[in-house]
């Protein structure tokens, strides 16, 4: 699969698209998604700010147990930390957030995650996240 190449989201999450992010891949416990950084993307440093990377750094993992589990298509991220390692772009730049699921229960799923700026290791996450059912998540809804 070539990874360069944006894909539609599995699911429309409109914060994903006013930001511009891009679906890369979701397959056996992985996932890729990426940003092309435009000023609106940009800190007081100019730099890509870091509720940014942190946005790319929790979809990738979340996606990435996603995709452990099909029927799994709502969840919410329990517990998640981040490193920052270097500035994470400037404008006109392109970062890739990668997710890696490495461990999974029936409704739980540990993750790590990268940002990279070209060969550069920008951030590093490591995320818990609760996994449901969507057709639970809908009951549940109605109910509150």
């Amino acid at each position: 699969m070539d990874t360069s190449k944006p894909q539609p989201f599995p699911a429309e999450i409109p914060f994903l698209h006013d930001l511009g992010v891009e679906f890369i891949r979701m397959e056996d416990g992985e996932a890729e998604v990426a940003l092309s950084l435009s000023e609106r993307h940009m800190n007081s440093w100019n730099v890509a700010h870091g509720g940014i990377i942190m946005t790319l750094l929790d979809v990738a993992m979340s996606m990435a147990g996603r995709s452990l589990d099909p029927d799994a298509r709502g969840g919410v991220t329990i517990e998640m930390k981040t490193s920052f390692l270097q500035p994470g772009g400037h404008p006109g730049g392109r970062i890739i957030a990668r997710g890696k699921a490495f461990h999974r229960a029936r409704t739980i799923c540990f993750c790590e995650g990268e940002v990279w700026n070209d060969d550069k290791l920008a951030a590093k996450a490591i995320g818990t996240f609760k996994y449901l059912k969507r057709l639970d998540v809908a009951k549940k809804l109605e109910h509150e």
